[in-house]
């Protein structure tokens, strides 16, 4: 710590999700240590990520494609307990296990441009927090999407006599029965929720945007690779980032076979305008409602480092593999390509590598020098 009460560290990770989780343990395992060299820093009250905060009737059984941490399994999980409860206590158990500290709760209000070197070299950022200001070499960025739900604004909104929600306070199906529901939102949560609601909802209707595209037949490495490379190509041109889900489809699962077939996705258009009991489209057709359920995604949480100006013009933030293109000292996992759990563990463990090359050229972080070589 300097004489202003600013702590002075070689990194810090912002965010104890999946991605934050798995770049702070392979920051660790260069040689650097919690609290003496590196901080997590965490905006929930416990561990779990934007998991904890999962609808109760999302079991574990239901969620495809969550990867383990890196260097240790999640195994014996019970498949029809919620995920919330499953995934939270890994990622305890996690952090203990590797003795990663996290702080938390922790809100992170900005990252600045702190003082630059004498040879015009970047020097720290200042990451202003709720327990204090931190002035750090380099810093992950790991803040994901939960915390900043995409609410579309239509005429009419206001209006709604009924109940609005989005997918980031979805409580389950059983608040809805006997209920009108619409349902907005053509990607996997949305057909989630339709398909639970259905079971007991007076009548559900399903609006997109676009006509949903479902994906038949195998789905290998080959279009993995493909799919997140489309998505890359929007990072690194510094456009908004997409879900891996946006270019790969939905997968045709038997229960949306069984749903398609039941008639519980029949796709409707979007409406024109919101009206007090329902919504309205512009040939004239009418739906009557008590619930709209905004299943239309999220955004990167990304507002805090807006003072550093990574933006593009095209209004995302550049990324060449997880290093920010404006400013090496940044590097964001979890965003874009990585934005999954295989992703993100792949992506914290780059942030590591190209963070301990950064401390051993700017003559830091003797222990770092050992690298990541496993």
């Amino acid at each position: 710590m300097n004489n202003f009460g600013v702590r002075e560290l070689d990194v810090v990770v912002i965010g104890a999700g999946q991605a934050g989780l798995s770049a702070a343990y392979h920051v660790r395992r260069a040689g650097l240590e919690p609290d003496q060299d590196f901080v997590v820093l965490d905006h929930a009250p416990r561990p779990g990520g934007a998991w904890q905060y999962r609808w109760p009737s999302l079991t574990y059984g239901k969620v495809h494609g969550m990867h383990s941490l890196p260097g240790m399994e999640l195994t014996g999980a019970d498949d029809g307990r919620p995920s919330s409860e499953v995934i939270a206590e890994y990622f305890d158990a996690y952090e203990l296990r590797f003795g990663l500290r996290v702080h938390r709760p922790v809100k992170v209000n900005a990252v600045r441009d702190g003082s630059r070197g004498s040879e015009g070299e970047a020097g720290r950022l200042l990451v202003e927090t709720s327990e204090g200001v931190y002035a750090t070499r380099a810093l992950i960025n790991a803040t994901g999407t939960w915390g900043r739900p995409f609410w579309p604004r239509y005429p009419g909104q206001e209006t709604f006599r009924g109940r609005q929600l989005h997918t980031a306070n979805y409580p389950g199906p059983e608040e809805f029965a006997g209920q009108r529901v619409i349902v907005i939102g053509g990607g996997a949560s949305g057909t989630q929720h339709l398909m639970e609601i259905a079971d007991v909802a007076a009548a559900t209707y399903w609006v997109t945007r676009r006509p949903p595209v479902f994906r038949e037949g195998p789905f290998g490495e080959e279009q993995g690779r493909a799919a997140v490379a489309m998505v890359e190509e929007r990072v690194r041109r510094g456009l908004p980032p997409e879900s891996v889900v946006s270019v790969t489809g939905l997968p045709l699962t038997d229960g949306i076979r069984r749903a398609r077939e039941q008639g519980v996705l029949d796709r409707l258009p979007m409406f024109e305008r919101i009206t007090p009991d329902g919504v309205t489209w512009a040939d004239g057709r009418k739906v009557e409602a008590d619930v709209i359920l905004w299943a239309t995604g999220f955004r990167a949480a990304v507002d805090h480092l807006a003072p550093l100006k990574l933006r593009e013009p095209g209004g995302g933030i550049g990324v060449e593999n997880t290093r920010a293109v404006r400013d090496e000292r940044v590097h964001l996992v979890g965003y874009g390509p990585s934005a999954s759990t295989i992703g993100a563990n792949r992506a914290g463990r780059a942030a590591a590598r190209s963070i301990t090359r950064l401390l051993e050229r700017t003559g830091s972080g003797e222990t770092a020098a050992q690298g990541i070589s496993a």
